[in-house]
């Protein structure tokens, strides 16, 4: 027989990747990755950004917790900062307008702790952030300082080598394709041969719901969703430091990437889990978008391309031990927010999974508000 392993945790994205590395050890650990690469659907296809604001309080919680992570992480895990300042720019245009006001207004009284203040700006200020704003267009704007790109792959390969330091195994190219529980472990086959665990974890994205059926649980409506994205040249402009740039009510967005402009029109459509593809309609409203609101003539596409976000019915994580099936946890739908939360997310899935309390960065979250149950029933 194979190696029993306490826990096989089932998907190579970041949270899939967070959870092995704060296991620290303390449990025998297998990842098993459908594709050749970690990362491949939604991590690696994801905005990347990191920001305490606009989000639900849950969200907001979590994201609160991973910021000491990931603003100073551990000695060691990384040759670089995993955030870099880039601001965001918050645009309404004249119908919008009082509605920008409104959100500025919450979030001058709802601030995030230890957050610096957002700042109403002139369309003239606003213009000197973003040159290329059609003034036109934009009719009210303020500035959100407190936003950060993330360098995804580092963090990611920073849990992936962190993990291996403490003894966990990945293995990719191993889709699940059944499971039978025996003796108070999983015997699960796999297209790389048959794994053993105690405890499966399904981290699974986008496949959470057909994964979970291989291992007799019912679907919990964890759907994914696509999200285009497209990148144009922007020559005559420097694009290092100019933020990143939301409609108020992000109907589109877009940012510096590259050294070119990453647009998306925000699209969030639901589909089954795939190799996700960007449709043409959403990669013309991208270019519509961005040559709506600035003075900027979109003459071609250099590149385009979809990802996968994936959200429970409530769009909160799903956190915990299956009622349903015994040795199965549930740790899926983090939606768009996978990323920057991912170090609350995988400290808090450790501990349940290590019966340990919570650490303190996590220790004021009840995970309940995550539990797998309110679905399950």
């Amino acid at each position: 027989m194979s190696e029993v392993h306490d826990i096989a945790i089932i998907g190579g994205g970041i949270t899939g990747a967070a959870l092995a590395y704060f296991l620290q050890g303390r449990r025998s650990v297998v990842l098993l990755e459908q594709e050749s690469a970690l990362g491949f659907h939604s991590t690696g296809r994801s905005a990347a950004e990191f920001t305490r604001r606009f989000h639900s309080p849950e969200v907001g919680q979590l994201t609160q917790a991973s910021a000491g992570f990931m603003m100073t992480p551990p000695p060691g895990f990384a040759e670089i900062d995993l955030l870099r300042p880039r601001g965001n720019l918050l645009i309404a245009d004249a119908e919008k307008a009082d509605h920008l006001r409104a959100v500025y207004d919450h979030e001058c009284a709802n601030a995030p702790k230890d957050t610096p203040p957002v700042e109403f700006l002139s369309v003239d200020q606003a213009m000197e952030k973003v040159p290329f704003l059609d003034p036109g267009w934009v009719n009210a704007a303020f500035y959100d300082p407190d936003c950060w790109d993330v360098e995804v792959e580092t963090l990611l390969q920073g849990y992936v080598r962190g993990a291996k330091a403490q003894g966990a195994e990945f293995q990719q190219r191993a889709t699940v394709t059944g499971a039978t529980r025996e003796n108070g472990h999983w015997v699960i086959e796999t297209s790389a041969g048959e794994m053993c665990a105690k405890t499966v974890v399904n981290a699974s994205g986008g496949w959470a719901d057909p994964v979970a059926k291989i291992f007799g649980a019912n679907a919990l409506g964890i759907i994914p969703h696509r999200r285009t994205a497209i990148s144009v040249k922007v020559p005559g402009h420097e694009l290092t430091h100019i933020p990143e740039v939301n409609e108020i009510d992000e109907l589109f967005y877009f940012k510096p990437d590259a050294g070119q402009l990453m647009v998306s029109p925000a699209d969030e459509t639901p589909v089954d889990p795939h190799d996700a593809w960007p449709e043409e309609l959403d990669v013309a409203y991208a270019a519509h978008y961005l040559g709506e609101c600035t003075t900027l003539e979109v003459t071609h596409v250099a590149h385009s391309w979809a990802g996968l976000r994936t959200f429970a019915p409530d769009r909160l994580p799903v956190i915990g031990f299956s009622e349903q099936v015994e040795g199965l946890f549930w740790l899926a739908g983090v939606g768009g927010y996978g990323i920057q939360t991912s170090p609350a997310v995988g400290q808090i899935a450790a501990a349940l999974l290590s019966e340990a309390p919570l650490p303190h960065p996590v220790a004021d979250i009840d995970p309940r508000l995550f539990s797998p149950s309110r679905l399950e029933r």
